[in-house]
């Protein structure tokens, strides 16, 4: 008997995503059921196929995670689901379901924030969450985030238009790349210039933390038409190269502003942009500069996944926090706010 155990579905976008997590917050199993192919011909996320296939995988997968993680239904004791932000369509399956698991066995349910999963997730396995300043970078957004704990949460920076991972994968698909564009492009930028291309580096200098990407993608787009068709490899790999650059040093620089004004010694990156290894290695580079800490999500719990959502959950529950009504609905826009 392993007794305690979380379990939380995540079903926000294209992924569908089942974890337990044990009593002392460790991660017992995370399992994705990934549409990538699915949506790849479309060059992007189709919302009815989403949900359609959430609804085909997700029982299964569930299934296939309980033997994995060798738990059996009465073991758990806590049951959490990703509530928003997100398509609405994909939300609903993994919610509703979460929820008729909690009310079959008379468990709480706890609906959690996408993105308070993504800021929990550098810290997967630890007991606590200590004080510091989040950088989230994913598809959708991009966050600066003052966390004094768990549900203690100040957004200080976000973005005004387009999300950084949202800019690489839109730019990625002007290139002609393979979907999703993001890892495509850093995977090219490593054979390419940095600074062959000067593209802006938006708001960097804006005196406060703020971001602006559609800028940045508008100077690809207007770049792309004076390589004219059918650019080289080369050419290609140094746009990347430098579009990377471009938006790494910008994500980089207000963090570490950021971190340095409010006396955070320790900055904690997640997200499925936090993947890409240019900006794992030059956040790491400045903030040890500064004499600051920094504490990367592992790849594996960077991209959509529920051991982060199984992860809040158990972190919510061991805080003191109220589980949510089953009267709770999902919300694709919901926003990152102080909840405890």
């Amino acid at each position: 008997m392993k007794g305690g155990v979380t379990l939380a579905i995540e079903t926000s976008c294209d992924e569908t995503a089942v974890a337990f997590v044990s009593a002392d917050g460790s991660i017992l199993c995370s399992e994705v059921a990934s549409q990538i192919e699915l949506h790849s011909p479309y060059g992007g996320v189709v919302p009815e196929l989403a949900s359609r296939n959430h609804s085909v995988d997700l029982h299964p997968l569930i299934d296939h995670t309980i033997a994995r993680a060798e738990v059996t239904w009465s073991e758990i004791e806590a049951v959490g689901a990703t509530s928003g932000p997100g398509l609405a369509s994909s939300l609903l399956i993994g919610d509703t379901t979460a929820k008729a698991i909690a009310v079959a066995l008379g468990r709480p349910f706890y609906s959690i924030n996408h993105m308070e999963g993504h800021l929990l997730s550098p810290f997967i396995g630890y007991n606590s969450i200590p004080p510091h300043l989040a950088l989230i970078v994913s598809g959708g957004h991009t966050l600066l985030v003052r966390v004094a704990g768990v549900g203690d949460y100040e957004v200080i920076g976000s973005t005004r238009d387009d999300a950084a991972g949202e800019a690489f994968d839109k730019v990625g698909k002007m290139l002609g790349l393979p979907y999703p564009g993001g890892p495509e492009i850093s995977r090219r930028a490593a054979y390419g210039n940095p600074d062959a291309y000067e593209f802006p580096r938006s708001m960097i200098d804006s005196g406060d933390f703020a971001f602006s990407f559609s800028g940045l993608k508008t100077s690809a787009l207007y770049l792309l038409q004076k390589l004219g068709e059918n650019p080289s490899e080369a050419v290609i790999n140094d746009v990347c190269a430098s579009f990377q650059e471009a938006i790494v040093e910008v994500l980089v620089g207000k963090a570490i502003s950021a971190a340095t004004q409010f006396s955070n010694q320790l900055i904690a990156v997640s997200g499925g942009v936090s993947c890409n290894p240019k900006l794992r290695e030059c956040i790491t580079s400045a903030a040890e500069k500064s004499g600051i800490e920094v504490k990367l999500a592992l790849p594996d719990y960077s991209t959509d996944n529920a051991a982060m959502i199984a992860f809040a959950t158990w972190q919510r529950s061991q805080a003191g926090i109220a589980s949510s009504s089953l009267a709770t609905d999902i919300n694709p826009n919901l926003s990152l706010a102080k909840t405890k």
